[in-house]
């Protein structure tokens, strides 16, 4: 059920604000599934493909999505993902938990004084 509800949250998150996969599936599968980060990680970017392509042709249907933008920052990232995912093994668990809450920090503090 947990994660049920935590699939839930970041759908609907991630279609109301862009955000669900890092900001809300990787604390949440820790927290309240004690995954380690690197799990959580891995999930996380599995769920967010699904949700993704949920998301696309559901804002296609609207007319919002750009794909030539989309392609101009989708393409790169695929380039980052496998970088990102080569560091994240190398990492201590530990070291990828505190660098992830840090993360999460310097964004809270960046929203709230924007």
């Amino acid at each position: 059920m947990r994660l049920l509800a935590i699939g839930v949250a970041a759908g609907f998150l991630g279609a109301l604000f862009g955000v669900g996969g890092g900001l809300v599936i990787v604390p949440a599968l820790a927290l309240l599934c004690a995954f380690t980060t690197r799990r959580a990680a891995a999930t996380s970017l599995t769920a967010v493909m699904v949700t993704a392509v949920a998301g696309s042709i559901t804002y296609a249907f609207h007319d919002a999505v750009d794909p030539g933008a989309a392609a101009l920052v989708g393409l790169p990232a695929v380039v980052g993902v496998v970088m990102g995912t080569s560091l994240q093994q190398r990492i201590p668990v530990r070291g990828l938990s505190y660098a992830f809450a840090a993360l999460l920090a310097v964004v809270a503090g960046r929203l709230l004084l924007a």
